[in-house]
């Protein structure tokens, strides 16, 4: 017996399955809305999708890259968030699902801050946590005082 080889997304006609993520619009199955993404590399030199998880109720929705993303969620109201690979969170939301309505979201990761913004350009994050550029430099800066104070502290004690 052999098998089709696999696709890496249902045809266009087929069903639609909650919980994962289509590069094409998809029409939601009874009782569910879709869930519309973008998702920005960032300013980093791997980019955020490739590194960090998107969740909704706390459940992995695989989305492979940068880009906009189509997922059909149940309606009601959901926990959207992205994490890094070991789950702390980057940028969080919550979003009331509506059947059969499309709901957009874009994950905006900058230099400063993760941010997330509705259709309408509205900032809708719950929690977006400093870029890691952000918590790099603020841990230079306190290593730089500690450093050049145990330094000055050995250099003025000695007569």
């Amino acid at each position: 017996m052999s098998y089709l080889p696999s696709q890496p997304y249902p045809p266009m006609p087929g069903g639609v399955s909650p919980l994962i993520a289509y590069p094409h619009p998809i029409t939601p199955p009874p009782g569910c809305g879709v869930l519309v993404v973008s998702v920005n590399r960032g300013p980093y030199l791997i980019p955020v999708p490739v590194t960090s998880r998107f969740k909704i109720d706390r459940q992995v929705v695989a989305i492979p890259g940068e880009g906009t993303w189509h997922v059909a969620v149940p309606a009601g109201s959901h926990d959207v968030r992205y994490t890094d690979f070991v789950g702390v969170p980057l940028v969080t939301t919550t979003l009331a699902v509506q059947p059969g309505a499309a709901h957009h979201l874009a994950f905006r990761f900058g230099g400063w801050r993760n941010r997330v913004y509705d259709g309408y350009g509205t900032d809708v994050t719950r929690f977006g946590l400093w870029s890691n550029y952000s918590v790099m430099l603020v841990l230079l800066a306190v290593l730089g005082v500690v450093c050049c104070g145990a330094f000055g502290l050995v250099l003025g004690s000695n007569p």
